[in-house]
């Protein structure tokens, strides 16, 4: 019922008792009638005013409690400044309310040492009877009546601690992502981090990790993967057991006798043959002899754990000038290297640098695998003869097994040795912790030796930090490079915010986990598969499509499986420790495979975003810092 059919109705009613009245011919109740109406009148028609009044109230407080509820939510602490966020709220709650304008001084807004956050008002509500003039009386009351609410709210925030981690693949450099990214991450740090003026009672503080191949630690690569193993000196290098001698003739028979002068050799000694003219298909083998006096002796040849009689007639051209025969220490004659400590294990990959005579050994980079270790300062690589002459001084080994500053390996698309540098990035953990925070002292994540032509990026991680201007800082200089290995990206977002890793960081530390009291989130940015995981530190030859070329790949698959196998695992980790999830796929088509995974990998729905534009990223970087905002604030 609206205030003008109230009026009518109560004007029917006293027109009805006035005829009344009237009609009685009593002197006295004319008299009395006279006296009252007026008192009547106005009792009868405040009601509506009361009703008025009433229901304005309802509506303040209704305003006041929603304004109050804004400002405990937001991180100030000055009157001031929850005063502003307070009219706000008020004013747009109040609008076409049946209240008279206010200023701004009507509002008072406190918080008290309890973390309450107080408010009153009052408001003038316009009158529709109680001002009218009613004679003998006159006019009664104002223009308009005062209403006064109150309001509180219990203010139980918590302190912020979010990780941004953000894709700077190479794809990113496609249509200016990496633009949108930058737009987007220096609006987010603003929404979520308040100025150093304001980081008390409560702080806010963000970490970033930009990721492609691996996440970069800088100077703390090696606390969180361990030293790296460095090389050891060379001291000696030989094959020969003897000088070697001249050879003036080789016969094409059955078996074969060769001709050297005073050679010195007893049967079964092992030798080397080289620079032989005319039976070249001689050169360069080792083979066993048989003397037949103190200047000739005959060959054998070894197959399988047998030797046998080298039949020259068949096969070999004749024999025309030169050659050397040499005696080796050994059957195969290969080169014994001399390395104190050296710490190599068979089938290991070294490379081999500096070597002074025996100079051949640092050719083509200088790359063998171990054919045998002698002892714990000598092994053997497979390879001898005189092409390698005799070792002078100098050189040294550098091993090249996972934990060494050099990884030697084979490819898996042309079977050839490789040798790539340790990097300051690091790749995933592997063993019972791969999907925990487990403290790196006690479990080191994994080494990142990085081709040239998929390098690790240039950006390094940056800890937990309040400081505006490092984290803009960080994102405007950000450029891309590399495929995406986003399972190890999402890791260190973990890391970053889980206290187990303040030993890299003390000056950065996150707090202990406590839900009640601090706020953890890890925000996840990715454009696309996941498609770079790992074997022994470097990209698998399982690794998708995107990762690089085989040549520069391990041959062996990843140790830990799918990269999004492992994100999953490593989300479940998070979210069992209360760390809020939030993943953003730039460009990701809905409904596909890494929409979905990325959907199941965040907190819940709401909490997964698929930006298809600029805008888009931008819009939803600006959700996600406006729900942490709203997750701070416990009601």
């Amino acid at each position: 019922m609206n205030a003008s059919t109230r009026i009518e109705k109560a004007v029917r009613a006293l027109r009805r008792l006035a005829i009344q009245l009237a009609s009685d011919r009593r002197g006295n109740v004319v008299m009395i009638f006279a006296l009252v109406m007026p008192a009547l009148i106005m009792l009868t028609l405040g009601g509506i005013d009361i009703n008025r009044v009433t229901t304005a109230k309802a509506r303040v407080q209704d305003a006041l409690d929603a304004a109050t509820l804004a400002a405990a939510r937001s991180s100030y602490t000055d009157p001031k400044d929850l005063k502003t966020v307070a009219l706000v709220a008020l004013k747009a709650n109040l609008r076409n309310a049946s209240v008279e304008p206010f200023s701004d001084d009507a509002v008072k807004i406190e918080l008290t040492k309890e973390q309450v956050v107080i408010a009153d008002i009052q408001v003038q509500v316009k009158t529709l009877i109680a001002n009218v003039v009613l004679p003998p009386y006159g006019k009664i009351l104002d223009d308009t009546l005062p209403v006064s609410v109150h309001s509180e709210v219990n203010r139980s925030s918590k302190d912020i601690e979010v990780s941004l981690v953000l894709d700077i693949t190479g794809s990113m450099g496609s249509n200016n992502r990496i633009g949108d990214l930058k737009n987007a991450a220096n609006q987010l740090i603003k929404l979520v981090v308040q100025p150093a003026a304001k980081q008390t009672p409560y702080y806010s503080r963000m970490a970033i990790v930009p990721y492609s191949i691996g996440v970069n630690l800088g100077a703390r690569a090696d606390a969180a993967r361990g030293a790296s193993i460095g090389s050891t000196s060379i001291t000696g290098a030989s094959w020969a057991a003897a000088s070697a001698k001249s050879i003036s003739g080789i016969t094409r028979a059955s078996p074969g006798v060769v001709t050297a002068n005073s050679h010195g050799l007893a049967t079964n000694d092992y030798v080397w043959i080289s620079g032989v003219s005319g039976m070249t298909q001689i050169n360069n083998r080792a083979y066993r002899v048989v003397r037949i006096d103190s200047n000739k002796v005959s060959l054998q040849y070894q197959s399988g754990g047998n030797w046998y009689a080298l039949n020259t007639s068949s096969g070999y051209s004749s024999y025309s000038s030169g050659g050397q025969i040499r005696k080796c220490t050994r059957s195969d004659c290969f080169i014994t290297i001399t390395s104190n400590n050296h710490g190599l294990s068979e089938d290991e990959g070294v490379q081999i640098t500096g070597v002074n005579g025996m100079s051949a050994l640092n050719n083509n980079s200088g790359l063998f695998e171990v054919y045998e270790r002698t002892s714990n300062d000598a092994f053997v690589l497979p390879v001898g003869g005189a092409a390698y002459a005799d070792y002078s001084n100098g050189g040294s080994v550098q091993c090249g097994r996972d934990g060494c500053v050099k990884r030697v390996f084979r490819d898996p698309q042309y079977n050839r040795l490789n040798v790539f540098d340790n990097t300051s990035c690091v790749s995933e953990r592997a063993g019972s912790s791969a999907y925990t925070d487990t403290a790196p002292g006690s479990a080191y994540v994994g080494r990142n030796y990085a081709s040239p032509r998929n390098p690790c990026p240039a950006a390094t991680i940056q800890p937990l930090t309040s400081n505006i201007d490092t984290l803009t800082t960080l994102v405007n200089g950000l450029s891309v490079t590399g495929s995406t290995a986003g399972q190890i990206g999402l890791a260190w977002g973990w890391y970053t915010v889980s206290n187990q890793f303040n030993g890299l960081w003390s000056s950065n530390p996150a707090a202990a986990y406590a839900p009640t009291k601090v706020l953890k989130a890890v925000i996840l940015m990715t454009d696309g598969e996941f498609n770079t995981p790992y074997c022994g530190g470097v990209i698998a030859r399982n690794a998708g499509s995107g990762s690089g070329s085989l040549y520069d790949k391990i041959a062996c698959d990843a140790t830990n499986g799918d990269p999004f196998d492992q994100a999953a695992k490593l989300c479940a980790g998070m979210k069992a420790k209360d760390v809020i999830v939030y993943t953003v796929g730039f460009s990701i088509t809905p409904g596909s495979e890494a929409a979905n995974i990325l959907s199941s990998c965040a907190t819940d729905k709401d909490k997964a975003f698929l930006p298809q534009s600029g805008a888009d990223l931008s819009n939803d970087f600006q959700a996600i810092g406006r729900d942490i905002t709203r997750l701070r604030i416990s009601r």
